[in-house]
């Protein structure tokens, strides 16, 4: 069982210094439309995110793309004062991204279907403006669908879906019960271009 273990590793190995794995880094850009989950009053901020890829393209149907972005989400609402009165607000969460998406690519049509983790960095924000402190980091899950072009430039359509609360909580605790569906999470829906450099 061992030798066979070792002869198919071998053979893998073999096979993969074989294959015409092509390596293209890259820029991509485009509009955010982030909003907050569970939060009363709240509506869809629009931004932007922008940064740099390296698309590895192991054969024509799959490739992996590693990423880095800046991206402004956060959302438009209302900030209730102590005499409850409103103020038409943004609520600013800036993030450097760092992602990996597996990309399907579809034999001779230019489409791909993506998807795959993301960790969030916060920048910054504008929370602290109204007596609140998101945590630092946040993981996400991205999918979405593209079209390439033969010069290399990428149309994009995403959903990215944050998995942690902005405040760090697990769920929310309210007379004696737990309450998962009140988890603050970031959402963002994605509009872009991107553009790979053919290596020689």
């Amino acid at each position: 069982m061992r030798k066979f273990v070792v002869i198919a590793f071998v053979l893998f190995i073999g096979h993969l210094s074989q294959a015409q794995v092509k390596v293209s880094p890259g820029l991509r850009g485009g509009l955010n439309l982030a909003r907050l989950t569970n939060i009363d009053n709240n509506n869809t901020k629009s931004d932007f995110y922008i940064g740099g890829l390296v698309d590895i393209k192991f054969n024509k149907y799959f490739s992996l793309q590693p990423e880095i972005n800046y991206s402004r989400q956060g959302s438009e609402g209302r900030y209730y004062d102590i005499n409850d009165n409103y103020y038409e607000t943004k609520y600013e969460l800036n993030y450097l991204t760092l992602g990996a998406v597996a990309k399907l690519n579809i034999k001779g049509s230019g489409f791909h279907v993506l998807a795959g983790p993301s960790v969030d960095f916060k920048i910054d924000d504008n929370f602290g403006n109204y007596g609140f402190n998101p945590v630092d980091v946040d993981f996400a899950i991205v999918g979405g669908v593209g079209y390439t072009l033969p010069n290399g430039l990428t149309f994009e359509a995403r959903i990215k879906q944050g998995l942690i609360d902005i405040y760090g909580y697990d769920n929310y605790y309210d007379d004696g019960e737990y309450y998962d569906d009140n988890l603050i999470l970031n959402q963002v829906f994605q509009i872009g271009i991107s553009y790979t450099f053919k290596m020689k």
